[in-house]
């Protein structure tokens, strides 16, 4: 799925757009055993309870593509006889109905959630009347030809909530209210089937994270039977040991530079198609920065190396994972400097009377502490 099919699928959760059947729950303890299991309607829910359900759905749908939203792709075997891929078209197929198949997913997610942690499991269907598009981009409603089913799940955490001092207006003071156990925002949850073309693809779900350092391995491989890419905190960390290994003197801020401003200007391109798909780097396209910042070529031939036993001889990484889109940042054991990402270039390194210094062009608008200052 690209930004611009997240973002319809998206805003179908709101009160007053969505048709969502119903919504399933489950609600586990920190042994693993179901404290409760329920159905609700949103159409029984009033309008402040529907959106903050809907809010959890939604959070399933957020994030960077590559870093907290991971592609799942089935093989057609899979499609065709795995229990997973049943499992998943049973539940979508059924509009959650059917309960031997909802509760198969409970038991698919219980094992693998973190122990002595309470945890609320939430499912939804939606039932999507795709408009049509012409091909100018315009939707024309009525000329809708397909229905979109699709689930949402995601696992939140619950927590308790430490004891306060609240109003109580009863008595027209402050006393004490005691703790309870509130639903935090998703840890993870999954969409199947994917939305693409207008259409459902069943060989594909997409899968949230929060935390991007986390790939959830085992969850992934119950509920998908699937091995997760390396998770976008480790591609970039391990990303940055390639280059500063393989390079090794070679590794110079110049270099670097290159390297991000050259992703950089590729995600700017792809940032104007909402329709693209993510950006993905292989390691030819870094070596022919590489190459062109003059690096040798037996520091060319160890990059090739690292990487592809690093990563792999065929991956590729998500820019997003390369670079960082939001910043530039350089850092020294006493200073840190963040800079813009698309104005990388005002940093450069220089040696003055023999010592290495880190320069940065001021042009306007300096402060310190808040304070405008002149140069």
């Amino acid at each position: 799925m690209n930004k611009k099919e997240i973002a319809e699928i998206k805003r179908r959760l709101n009160p007053d757009f969505h048709n969502v059947t119903c919504i399933r729950g489950c609600y586990v303890n920190g042994q693993g055993e179901v404290i409760s299991a329920f159905t609700r309607s949103l159409e029984e829910m009033g309008e402040e309870e529907a959106e903050k359900y809907l809010s959890i759905f939604k959070k399933v749908l957020s994030g960077s593509q590559g870093q907290n939203l991971l592609d799942i792709e089935f093989a057609p075997e899979q499609v065709i006889h795995s229990p997973e891929h049943q499992l998943l078209m049973r539940l979508k197929d059924s509009a959650l109905t059917d309960n031997e198949a909802v509760n198969a997913l409970y038991e698919a997610i219980i094992p693998t959630l973190p122990p002595e942690e309470h945890h609320l499991i939430l499912v939804l269907h939606d039932g999507y009347d795709v408009p049509y598009r012409s091909q100018d981009g315009q939707r024309v409603a009525e000329m809708s030809t397909e229905v979109f089913h699709y689930i949402l799940c995601a696992v939140c955490p619950v927590k308790l909530t430490k004891p306060i001092l609240g109003y109580n207006p009863d008595t027209n003071d402050f006393r004490n209210r005691q703790s309870d156990w509130v639903a935090s925002m998703p840890e993870y949850g999954f969409m199947f089937p994917c939305f693409e073309e207008r259409a459902a693809d069943i060989y594909r779900a997409l899968f949230y994270t929060r935390d991007t350092s986390q790939s959830h391995d085992e969850v992934i491989g119950s509920l998908f039977a699937f091995t997760p890419p390396m998770p976008a905190q480790a591609q970039k960390e391990n990303f940055q040991a390639v280059l500063q290994e393989s390079l090794r003197e070679e590794c110079s801020m110049e270099v670097l530079q290159a390297v991000h401003e050259q992703v950089m200007e590729k995600l700017e391109e792809q940032k104007q198609d909402k329709g693209a798909a993510p950006l993905k780097i292989d390691k030819y396209d870094v070596k022919e920065v590489l190459a062109e910042c003059g690096v040798k070529p037996a520091h060319m031939e160890a990059f090739d190396a690292r990487f592809d036993q690093c990563f792999g001889d065929q991956a590729k990484l998500d820019a997003v994972n390369v670079v960082s889109p939001r910043q530039f940042e350089v850092k020294t054991p006493s200073v840190v400097i963040k800079v813009n990402s698309a104005r990388a270039d005002l940093v450069e390194t220089r040696v003055i009377d023999g010592l290495p210094y880190i320069l940065i062009r001021a042009e306007e608008g300096v402060e310190v502490n808040g304070v405008s200052v002149n140069i």
